[in-house]
């Protein structure tokens, strides 16, 4: 008997003190991509999101809607779990920071790591929006001075520190030989120019509990919590049982974390350090996806009011439309832009025209001339190592290019061999070879679409599969007559 193979992946987890976007849906969507690859090639997978609850910002968008903390995040983390059922993500673990299995866990962590935990003073630079401390060196000259709308506070407190210095060069050995590898090529030299050009400071992660009450308490001191960038990396291996659970033997190291590039810092540096000072090893992948920004590079914000929710597509469209899209037309190495434009003429031109013309032509030419029996199928092995090798390096624009090429590749097939010629012809055998190729090509990409676009793939194989054709509902991507309004341009920014 075969041993079972193991593979995991995770998404950061998307603090709650707003609603779901696009951004976070993009990650979940790239995500789960990996978690039903690596469950095609048999593979016993583990799939991990969930909700960032604690901190200061939480607390205060609590108090601002008349809830207690607890209220909230219950209520707000619901929203995520709705966004992950709408996209049909196949994670199998949800965690939320406010989980009592999370909070003893992290209690543990803490514990483990106290050789290189100490508590001093501190006075430095605290960015309330990002609630983290940043150094003279890394703050934004124009967030200094006190009239900034998002000015720095300057803070004097007793903190807990972590000798994230200690483990500078271990980290840039980790990420040189790729034993900890980062993707795209860019955030890794990213990364590294920081580890050697500036190096690592030690880091303050805690808050005393007269300035924030919602958070994990610090183990044998009740006048601090956790600081919560340094908590919820710890989901990571809590929702996995650490340091126990059979879980953690079968899934960590994780094989891809999928993580934001705004928080290259925290996953790349702080994240392996933390790792190294409780002994065990580090992620072997960390992907790091870029921002979607509106049409004409219009970043979008709740301050402008030019937010879309991935409902609001969804609903028009369907949510495999959506995964396509976000999939392929954003791109995986850098920022990637939405418009209900663009959105429209790939949903016509590539999913309607290409795809679902070239699956109901030969559904329907079977029908036809064949009475739905589709014949002998030959093997619709192709060499796939371009479309495995983009999975590898997280490229999923790259994998559906090569997708699309054997979609096209169909239609053109089917232009030139004219079945309906062979039909008036009466060449039948000739137009059951012709037909039975362009089946068996089909059933192909829909093996290759199962992680992209499972509802589609599965449509496609349900038709052809069995030898005759089972007529489907319906074209796969019905003509859309009307679509959102296009975003306006937003007003400008008072100033």
């Amino acid at each position: 008997m075969n041993k079972p193979k193991y593979y995991s992946v995770f998404t950061s987890i998307p603090y709650v003190n707003g609603e779901p976007h696009i951004g976070h849906a993009l990650e979940f969507v790239q995500a789960d991509v990996l978690a039903r690859y690596a469950r095609q090639q048999g593979y016993e997978v583990l799939f991990g999101t969930g909700t960032d609850e604690h901190g200061t910002k939480v607390a205060e968008a609590a108090k601002k809607a008349g809830q207690t903390p607890q209220a909230y995040t219950d209520k707000m983390s619901e929203n995520f779990k709705d966004l992950i059922k709408l996209l049909n993500i196949s994670n199998n673990r949800f965690i939320r920071t406010t989980d009592k299995g999370h909070e003893q866990r992290a209690a543990i962590i803490w514990k483990k790591l106290e050789a290189d935990i100490y508590k001093a003073s501190y006075t430095g630079l605290y960015d309330k929006t990002q609630e983290e401390f940043v150094t003279e060196t890394q703050a934004d000259p124009a967030r200094l001075k006190p009239d900034h709308p998002q000015a720095y506070e300057r803070l004097q407190e007793e903190n807990y520190f972590f000798r994230l210095s200690k483990y500078n060069d271990q980290i840039k050995e980790l990420i040189k030989t790729n034993k900890l590898r980062i993707l795209p090529e860019g955030k890794r030299s990213e990364i590294l120019s920081l580890l050697e050009k500036e190096g690592l400071e030690d880091i303050s992660i805690s808050r005393p509990t007269k300035s924030l009450e919602w958070g994990v308490p610090v183990p044998d001191d009740k006048t601090q919590v956790m600081y919560v960038w340094f908590e919820a990396l710890m989901n990571y291996i809590t929702v996995l049982g650490y340091p126990e659970n059979e879980d953690f033997a079968h899934y960590w190291p994780a094989n891809v974390q999928v993580v934001g590039k705004d928080i290259l810092r925290f996953h790349a540096a702080i994240w392996p350090a933390m790792l190294l000072g409780l002994g065990i090893g580090t992620p072997q992948t960390l992907y790091v996806h870029g921002h979607i920004v509106l049409g004409g590079g219009i970043k979008m914000s709740k301050s402008l009011g030019n937010g879309i929710s991935p409902k609001e597509v969804v609903d028009v469209y369907g949510v495999d439309a959506y995964r396509y899209y976000f999939l392929r037309h954003i791109s995986s190495q850098s920022d990637g832009e939405f418009s209900w434009e663009r959105f429209e003429a790939a949903y016509n031109n590539e999913l309607g025209n290409e795809l679902g013309n070239a699956v109901q032509r030969v559904a329907t030419m079977i029908t036809r001339y064949q009475n739905g029996l589709i014949g002998d199928m030959p093997s619709s092995a192709h060499d796939t190592s371009q479309f495995q090798q983009a999975l590898n390096e997280c490229k999923f624009d790259k994998a559906l290019e090569e997708v699309w090429e054997r979609v096209r590749g169909v239609n053109q097939y089917i232009e030139e061999e004219k079945p309906w010629q062979l039909a008036k012809a009466k060449d039948d055998d000739h137009l059951r070879e012709v037909l039975a190729y362009a089946a068996g090509a089909l059933l192909g990409i829909a093996t290759l679409l199962e992680p992209f676009l499972p509802d589609t793939s599965a449509k496609i194989t349900k038709i052809f599969k069995e030898g005759y054709i089972q007529q489907p509902e319906g074209v796969l991507f019905p003509k859309i007559e009307q679509h959102p309004a296009e975003v306006q341009e937003p007003k400008k920014a008072k100033s």
